[in-house]
C-alpha cells in the first residue's frame, strides 16, 4: 500500500493524505456476504445519547468475514482484495474448492491466486489457520482465538501482528502490540502473518469533515465550556482545569486513570499489563 499525498489547493488538502488504493482489485462486494448495518447514533433504546460525538455519516453495509476460520483442511484461492468500510484493514475474497466464499482479513504479502488453507497439517505460510501449538516460536500472526472455536478476537486492525514467545503445557505465551504478554489456550487458532495495509496509522484526515463522513461529530474540550456544562469549565480567559486530576463531565477520573477490574477473570492470564 501507498499514501496519496496532494498540494495544498484548499486548505483541506494542505495536510491531507489518503490511500492509494493500489492493492484493491474489485469494487462491488459480494453480495451473498452483506448484511444490513443500522447506526445508533450512540443512542440506546430509550433514545438518549449514551456515547457522545456519534452520528451522521455515509451509509454502510457490512462484510461478514470468517474470524473462525473453520473450514479444515479444504484449500481456498484469493479470489479479490477489496475495501471494507468497517475496519481499516482490508479483506480478502476467498473462493474455496467446495464452491462456498467468505471474506477474511487480508494478511500482507497475500495476492489474488494465493492458496490458503485451515487446520492442524496446514503448512506454515502466509494466510494459513493453525492452532497456536503448531505454530514455530517467533512466528508473527494475527486474528487469535481468546477462547477456542469462538473466532479470532485479538489482532485484527491493519499493520498489527503478535509473536508467540514460548510453549508450556496447555498454554502458548503470545506478545500483543500492545506489548501486553499474555497467555492463550494451545488449541485456539491464530493466523500466519501480519495484517496488511500497514501505512493506515500514517494517513492524515486534513479536515473536520472528513470526520464527518466517518459519523464522527465534533468534541468540545471541557475548558472551553462553562461550570455547569462541565467540572473543568469557567474561570477567566484560558484556565487550568483547577482540579489536581482531569475528569469527565460526570467528574470520574479520565486520561490515564486504569478502569479495568481487578477481579476480571482473564486478569490471571496476563503476564505482562500493556504499558
Amino acid at each position: 500500500m501507498a499514501i496519496r499525498l496532494y498540494k495544498a489547493y484548499t486548505p483541506g488538502t494542505r495536510n491531507r493524505t489518503v490511500s492509494s488504493f493500489g492493492e484493491i482489485t474489485k469494487t462491488k462486494p459480494e453480495k451473498s456476504l452483506l448484511i444490513k448495518k443500522s447506526s445508533s447514533t450512540g443512542r440506546n433504546n430509550r433514545g438518549v445519547i449514551t456515547s457522545r460525538h456519534r452520528g451522521g455519516g455515509h451509509k454502510k453495509r457490512y462484510r461478514i468475514i470468517d474470524f473462525r476460520r473453520n473450514k479444515i483442511n479444504i484449500r481456498g484461492s484469493v479470489s479479490s482484495i477489496e475495501y471494507d468500510p468497517n475496519r481499516n484493514a482490508r479483506i480478502a475474497l476467498i473462493n474455496y474448492i467446495d464452491g462456498e466464499k467468505k471474506y477474511i482479513i487480508q494478511p500482507r504479502s497475500l495476492q489474488v491466486g494465493n492458496v490458503i488453507i485451515s487446520g492442524p497439517n496446514s503448512p506454515i505460510e502466509i494466510g494459513n489457520s493453525l492452532p497456536l501449538e503448531y505454530i514455530p516460536l517467533g512466528t508473527a500472526v494475527h486474528n487469535i482465538e481468546i477462547k477456542p472455536e469462538k473466532g479470532g478476537q485479538l489482532v485484527r486492525s491493519a499493520g498489527t501482528y503478535a509473536q508467540i514467545v514460548a510453549k508450556e503445557g496447555d498454554f502458548i505465551t503470545i506478545k500483543l502490540p500492545s506489548s501486553e504478554v499474555r497467555i492463550i489456550n494451545k488449541k485456539c487458532y491464530a493466523t500466519i502473518g501480519q495484517v496488511g495495509n500497514i501505512d493506515a496509522s500514517n494517513i492524515t484526515i486534513g479536515k473536520a469533515g472528513r470526520n464527518r463522513w466517518k459519523g464522527k461529530r465534533p468534541h468540545v474540550r471541557g475548558v472551553v465550556m462553562n461550570p455547569i456544562d462541565h467540572p473543568h469549565g469557567g474561570g477567566e480567559g484560558r484556565s487550568p482545569i483547577g482540579r489536581a486530576h482531569p475528569v469527565t463531565p460526570w467528574g470520574k477520573p479520565a486520561l490515564g486513570h486504569k478502569t479495568r477490574n481487578k477481579k476480571k477473570y482473564s486478569n490471571k492470564y496476563i503476564l505482562r499489563r500493556r504499558k
